[in-house]
């Protein structure tokens, strides 16, 4: 199934309702997230966009000045972030803030996203 097929109407409704910048950035990851494994499934859970595959694998958090990819197992992702981009005290979430579309790292976050549906097959 193509990308476009497995996106749902409540998650482009919540991007719909952001501001420009963040529609842009919002609608660029989404895309990395989906192009990253047919795999995956999007949902609309605690009010932002989730992906799952055996389980909850990441998820977009979008605020007014920034956009969060995260990953509900990314404590156990930390050695496999090559940038050293996922922040967070969580018990076990970490996650990337992205204020520009220009800092986007398409395969760095594929990797990650990779290896946490990895995560959810052992």
């Amino acid at each position: 199934m193509d990308e476009k097929g497995r996106m749902i109407d409540a998650v482009d409704q919540y991007i719909w309702e952001l501001p420009e910048d963040i529609q842009n950035i919002t609608n660029a990851l989404r895309k990395i997230i989906l192009d990253s494994s047919p795999k995956l499934v999007e949902e609309y859970k605690w009010s932002m966009p989730n992906y799952s595959y055996n389980g909850l694998v990441c998820y977009l958090q979008a605020a007014k000045k920034h956009v969060n990819l995260g990953f509900h197992k990314g404590n156990e992702l930390l050695e496999k972030d090559p940038n050293k981009g996922l922040q967070g005290t969580g018990k076990t979430m970490r996650h990337i803030r992205i204020t520009k579309l220009e800092e986007i790292q398409p395969e760095a976050y594929i990797a990650l996203i990779n290896e946490a549906i990895s995560l959810n097959e052992k």
